[in-house]
């Protein structure tokens, strides 16, 4: 090798050192810890798929009665038939062609049928079901990405597991209080304004209250609801959180705004510096509610919070002005609750019911403990691996011990530049990088003990025995990546932070053990005379 070409070799070694230190230091600022060396939340839910069609369900009924009430269509009632169908009854007949036109809009895959002169039944087929069940598993992944990201949880795992794909991880490092967590996880937070049924000859719409049990409402109504309406119940608590009333509101079937209609929520305070909730809709639900809100004023609108299984009113203000696409909830929140469902909201309604099946919390202590013994274990196969080189190769080891130092630098510095996560199992993967890198090592020093005893000289010796195996390093590091490959691709997050580490291990041990270990060789083999003997 030309002696002119070494410097800018070793400048190349300094810049990757210097390089690797930026990142990596200091270690506690530029390194994510994984959940089990950091501790935190793990919670395994499962997606409910069938709450998905009921949701699917109540969003089309919304929608087609809107849709019709915007085309001046009249009807009696939308009303759900089993688990996957609806009736539309007491149409206008009139309107026949209209009304079809409309339905083919909203359920155009569905299967449709006209029972008489007014009236129409949609049944969903099975393979509108399977599309929205896939197509809820995703948004509902999408939705508790969205609310964990604004919870500032660093370095989160959400991903989809089982066969079905109907599982979801989540977790979540640094989290040691979970109730929140599930909280804000589980809640549908799916929010309705829905319109009042009143009985018949209420007068005072702005101050009417609904009874406190459901015979009473009944009662008021002659023993049956209209079929255009269902109850809603509101419970009402003091400041201590004890149960202090219940009521019992009649409310329209089809909401006004519903769900994903919600472009943003955020907490505010009003005069009082009471802590409330400002939203704001699209463009086409404010269009909507302008006109329900118009509609309405003097009486009162409801505020339905919920999902598919239970549903309660949180407040039933009276409309006081027409109100297009923003607004204001209030309930009697407090400012961590309001902010919560603020967060809920504008992370979006999930489509479905999750429920937890496993969790469980790792403490910052044990985390500390998984730390402390990863390290011990690393150093002390470290420190052997060392030792063996420098006593069974003599100087020729202090080369692999300066490789395997930076080797190790490298892996950090590199895992910090793409903020990749460490996790235990990633520990045992930089020890095994340790163990591969020294390998290569071995191979190379051992092919250069063969040349020396078939008589080559120290300078041949050395150029063949970095030559020949090269090769062969190559081959076992890219099997060897081939394996890490499969286990990042189809592994859980543990087993892909070892997956991660293995493979940078194995690039950077490329480098240190035939790059920076062969300069090494080149500065004594270089000094302007020649070499008879290598401490090999």
């Amino acid at each position: 090798m030309s002696g002119s070409k070494l410097p800018i070799k070793f400048a190349i070694i300094a810049a990757v050192i210097a390089v690797a230190v930026w990142y990596v230091y200091p270690p506690a600022e530029t390194i994510n810890l994984g959940l089990d060396l950091r501790g935190g939340a793990h919670i395994l839910m499962q997606v409910d798929t069938e709450s998905a069609l009921n949701y699917e369900m109540e969003l089309t009924q919304s929608r087609i009665g809107q849709a019709l009430k915007d085309d001046g269509i009249s009807y009696d009632a939308i009303v759900p038939i089993g688990t996957s169908g609806m009736e539309l009854r007491g149409a206008d007949p009139t309107r026949d062609e209209d009304i079809r036109a409309l339905l083919q809009d909203y359920v155009g895959g569905w299967d449709l049928d006209k029972l008489g002169p007014a009236s129409y039944r949609m049944n969903m087929p099975s393979g509108v079901r399977t599309y929205i069940t896939t197509a809820a598993i995703e948004t509902t992944l999408s939705t508790l990405r969205n609310r964990v990201d604004g919870l500032g949880v660093r370095e989160p795992i959400i991903q989809k597991q089982g066969l079905q794909g109907d599982r979801i991880l989540i977790q979540l490092p640094g989290v040691e209080d979970i109730t929140q967590i599930k909280d804000i996880l589980q809640d549908p937070a799916v929010l309705e304004w829905k319109e009042v049924t009143y009985p018949p000859g209420t007068v005072d719409t702005g101050s009417w209250l609904p009874p406190q049990s459901m015979e009473g409402l009944l009662a008021v109504f002659g023993g049956t609801l209209p079929a255009d309406s269902e109850v809603f119940e509101q419970v009402q608590t003091s400041e201590d959180g004890t149960v202090t009333n219940r009521l019992f509101w009649p409310l329209k079937r089809v909401s006004v705004v519903v769900g994903n209609d919600l472009k943003n929520a955020r907490r505010g305070s009003d005069q009082w510096g009471d802590a409330n909730i400002n939203f704001e809709l699209s463009q086409d639900a404010g269009r909507r509610f302008g006109v329900a809100t118009k509609e309405n004023v003097g009486r009162k609108m409801a505020i339905v919070l919920g999902g598919t299984r239970s549903k309660e009113v949180i407040s039933a203000p009276v409309i006081r002005s027409q109100i297009f696409d923003q607004g204001v909830i209030e309930g009697g929140f407090s400012v961590q609750d309001a902010e919560n469902l603020a967060l809920k909201l504008r992370s979006g309604s999930l489509p479905t019911q999750v429920e937890i099946i496993e969790e469980r919390t790792v403490g910052p202590s044990l985390g500390l403990d998984s730390i402390r013994a990863g390290v011990m274990a690393a150093s002390i196969g470290f420190v052997g691996v060392l030792i063996f080189m420098v006593i069974y190769y003599r100087l020729s080891g202090i080369n692999a011990v300066v490789a395997l130092g930076l080797n190790l630098l490298l892996v950090l510095g590199m895992m910090a530049a793409i903020s990749a996560t460490l996790t235990l199992p990633g520990i045992a993967g930089l020890v095994l990088v340790v163990g591969m890198a020294v390998d290569s090592n071995v191979l190379i020093f051992e092919r250069i003990r063969e040349e020396m005893r078939l008589g080559k000289t120290v300078r041949s010796a050395v150029d063949q025995g970095f030559g020949r195996a090269f090769l062969t390093i190559l081959d076992c590091n890219i099997t060897t990546l081939v394996a890490a490959f499969f286990l990042f691709s189809y592994g859980t997050g543990p087993v892909k932070g070892f997956a991660v580490t293995l493979t940078i291990g194995l690039a950077a041990s490329m480098f240190t053990a035939i790059f920076v270990s062969r300069q090494l060789f080149e500065l004594v083999l270089g000094r302007g005379h020649r070499v008879a003997k290598l401490s090999i």
